[in-house]
């Protein structure tokens, strides 16, 4: 999930407890907030300034209709801080591991929430340091 860090960063996050993760306006990005069940984890990404996997957020509502949304055709899900990772993991990391080439981060950069799969999902957490 994918954040510029000026507009709304892991510290935010953190403050505030809980967030709702609200203005994703991509049909794919969409499908995969839709997707997402109440327990599910995801990395929060720091996007355009640092480029880089931060932390891990758990999903702790799904299935909302976007409050950005006046046409009520978009989602949303409530998340919370559950890990920040010992040691960012940055883009320009991700895309120098081979076994990454196919992750959505890199081949889709524009994609807002992007899916992980469990192998990425575990190269991500042994590049920082999990």
């Amino acid at each position: 999930m994918k954040s510029e860090p000026d507009v709304y960063g892991w510290d935010d996050l953190e403050k505030e407890g809980t967030g709702v993760w609200d203005g994703v306006r991509s049909h794919q990005a969409k499908n995969n907030l839709a997707a997402m069940e109440v327990g599910d984890q995801a990395f929060f990404y720091h996007s355009n300034i640092g480029r880089e996997i931060v932390g891990i957020v758990e999903i702790v509502e799904a299935h909302m209709t976007d409050p950005t949304d006046d046409t009520g055709k978009w989602a949303a899900v409530r998340v919370k801080p559950k890990t920040k990772l010992p040691s960012v993991v940055t883009l320009k990391q991700v895309k120098a591991e081979p076994q990454l080439a196919e992750m959505q981060l890199v081949k889709l950069s524009r994609l807002s929430v992007a899916e992980v799969m469990p192998d990425e999902w575990s190269i991500i957490l042994e590049m920082a340091g999990v």
